[in-house]
């Protein structure tokens, strides 16, 4: 675990995906805390941050976004949620990586006021658990819808206990709907290039 002035960040199983916890000042009927911090976040990561572009979506209970990563261009994200819930995952892509294949996933909440730290060349998604949820998340690089990959969701070889109960399908969209396997990635990647998915 690293800290600095305003934030902690907590290590997970996969290397430099970090749970990142926001100093939060208050009571119960009021509190403030800093979000993003440049200087502070850095330090609590260990490297330096430098976003260019936020995004903020809302979705309905069940629906599941991902999982996603850009082959060009690759991403790190900041994620947290500002209404409501969503289990939050990461897997790792990363071809040479110890633990590929992996996956990390913890619930980010308005209330819980956790963030994910993905570095830039995972893969990212998640399961909305609350009635609603908007969530936010901000990027090191910019979308390149070009060579956006999505790893199916449900690929057994990933094998993500995503917590839905039993009997509900998840929401999902025609992109994601078309997501490609792990082992698929790994036959491409060894011929030398990357699997494009297509964008609906």
């Amino acid at each position: 675990m690293t800290s600095s002035e305003k934030f902690t960040a907590t290590p997970t199983q996969i290397e430099g995906v970090l749970v990142i916890e926001p100093r939060v000042l208050g009571n119960e009927s009021n509190w403030f805390m800093e979000s993003f911090n440049a200087r502070d976040l850095s330090a609590a990561i260990g490297s330096d941050i430098k976003f260019v572009q936020d995004n903020q979506s809302l979705s309905k209970q069940w629906t599941l976004r991902g999982i996603h990563f850009q082959t060009e261009h690759p991403q790190g994200k900041l994620v947290r949620v500002v209404q409501g819930s969503v289990f939050d995952v990461v897997v790792d892509v990363r071809k040479n990586s110890a633990t590929y294949g992996k996956w990390v996933g913890i619930e980010l909440s308005a209330e819980n006021h956790k963030q994910m730290w993905v570095p830039a060349g995972l893969a990212h998604g998640f399961l909305v658990l609350s009635p609603t949820s908007e969530i936010l998340y901000k990027t090191t690089d910019y979308y390149h819808p070009q060579s956006e990959v999505c790893l199916a969701w449900n690929d057994v070889e990933v094998n993500i206990h995503w917590p839905l109960p039993d009997g509900v399908v998840p929401i999902l969209s025609a992109k994601d709907l078309q997501g490609v396997l792990l082992k698929q990635l790994t036959v491409n990647e060894a011929l030398g290039f990357n699997y494009r998915q297509p964008i609906i």
